[in-house]
């Protein structure tokens, strides 16, 4: 597709990047090469910023002989073809890897916004030589896809209407044919992918390293089986069932999204978890009386054995309605069949890692008048990282908000998600806070307040004398959490 050089960014201090000049030329009038281009880089430009699993395009232009050329950041790592030739995946290693491509995957398939519509992005190239694994100080090993958008430009450049791009065993039956693809297609080559890291083998190979060699192997040849490929380790029936599904020939038989494979890989690493095979996976699900805002999403329990509460937690999207900030706010969850109060949080990754284990400590102010609210809050301490406070004020005139002081009154506990920026579809982690007996009562007296209170002053008000008190036992606080450190 093109040839890479390490390069430096002179306005930027020299910094390392990586120039990929692109095997086209933007002379070609007719085409609107240059106009396609342009566009295409946008998009990578859009999808770098959205998922940290997708390269970043920091630049681009065209050379004075038409030659285009991407500037992405640097990134120094190994090549995943590489690692499964090394023979150097573990199966918990399997599935944080195909976890986070999938990850990739997803943002790019749910598109980028262009004139207030939403266009998917299709990559048409998954291999493994298109995905690059890196060490990161605060993250471990991350995983970036690269070159979106460049096959479908060199596609764009040819003079045939109905012409191939992509790599012959990788590529689905829909995309031999030269039809429109969708996700699917994707999912498909993703699938052939994760059948070599966990075999070290691709599942299907033609007679003939030609067109139609490949054409008929991909039509009609079944994939072969792990039990005759000497897998690299023992693998579960579930992802079995996975991989094998995504091989399907017909689309329509293969998952129909990327959560879909997301969530068996994220069911498969949590401990002591036994999820049904894919046929009865666990289906997503919104309980009618909620309160829960649009965008949560439930996962109710599987027939063979309920999911521990981490799991579910971590299967929880961020909702589509709220900014990838850092914010706090409180929304319920379903767990086994039961609303659970929690409050949702959004963190740079870095900041989420020093909170997994942390003294916490929870506390809750009320005022009637001038209206009724209550400040709910939450702190996270670590001896060595400080205090993360997390305070929400509950404005008590919100029948909802009635509605969560009770939940927590009654069930003596609430939760905390953990979202990262970095990677905000699902929860990265789960913290469980319970609270006092005596803070529990006062909970429920502010309820049967709240419930029976008919003043409507200013809320602002309110809200600023809360903020006063606050700030007055902030210090008592931090001094009961480093005297229990």
């Amino acid at each position: 597709m093109g040839q890479v050089y390490l390069a430096h960014d002179k306005l930027l201090g020299g910094v390392p990047v990586a120039v990929k000049l692109l095997s086209i030329s933007t002379h070609n009038k007719k085409l609107r090469v240059q106009e396609r281009f342009e566009q295409e880089a946008k998009t990578c430009a859009i999808l770098g910023q959205k998922s940290i699993h997708i390269v970043r395009v920091m630049d681009y232009g065209v050379e004075e002989n038409g030659t285009p050329f991407y500037v992405m950041e640097y990134l120094k790592g190994k090549n995943l073809s590489d690692v499964i030739r090394a023979y150097a995946l573990s199966l918990p290693r399997f599935l944080s890897i195909g976890r986070q491509i999938s990850l990739g995957l997803e943002c790019a398939h749910q598109g980028i916004s262009v004139d207030g519509k939403t266009y998917p992005i299709i990559h048409r190239d998954i291999k493994p030589s298109n995905v690059l694994l890196i060490q990161d100080n605060s993250l471990g090993e991350l995983a970036k896809l690269l070159d979106f958008g460049i096959a479908k430009l060199l596609q764009a450049d040819s003079s045939q209407t109905r012409y191939y791009m992509g790599t012959f065993a990788y590529s689905s039956p829909e995309q031999m044919e030269g039809s429109e693809l969708t996700n699917r297609s994707d999912i498909y080559s993703l699938g052939v992918m994760l059948f070599e890291m966990l075999t070290g083998n691709i599942p299907i190979q033609a007679n003939t390293d030609s067109f139609g060699g490949w054409f008929k192997a991909h039509h009609y040849q079944p994939p072969r089986s792990f039990e005759t490929s000497e897998p690299k380790f023992p693998i579960p029936p579930q992802l079995k069932d996975l991989v094998m599904s995504c091989l399907a020939k017909v689309p329509s038989d293969r998952p129909q999204t990327v959560s879909e494979i997301i969530k068996v890989f994220t069911l498969l690493e949590q401990p002591h978890v036994n999820i049904s095979p894919l046929t009865s996976q666990p289906q997503r699900t919104t309980n009618p009386n909620s309160s829960a805002e649009p965008g949560n999403t439930i996962v109710a329990p599987q027939q063979h054995g309920q999911l521990t509460t981490d799991a579910i937690c971590r299967l929880t999207r961020w909702p589509e309605n709220k900014p990838i900030a850092d914010i706090v706010f409180p929304q319920t969850v379903q767990i086994n069949g039961e609303e659970s109060p929690a409050l949702w949080v959004m963190l740079s990754q870095t900041e989420v890692n020093k909170r997994l284990v942390n003294r916490t400590y929870n506390h809750f102010l009320f005022i009637t008048s001038p209206s009724p609210m209550m400040l709910w809050i939450t702190a996270l301490h670590h001896r060595t990282y400080g205090t993360k406070w997390l305070p929400y004020y509950l404005d008590l005139k919100n029948s909802q908000n009635k509605q969560l002081i009770q939940w927590i009154g009654i069930k003596g506990c609430y939760r905390v998600l953990l979202f990262a920026r970095e990677t905000p579809q699902y929860a990265s982690s789960c913290l469980l806070i319970n609270v006092a007996s005596s803070q529990r009562l006062l909970l429920q007296q502010w309820y049967l307040l709240s419930q029976s209170s008919n003043i409507n002053g200013d809320a602002q008000l309110s809200k600023n004398l809360l903020k006063q008190e606050y700030e007055k036992i902030k210090p008592k606080i931090l001094m009961k959490l480093e005297a229990s450190v």
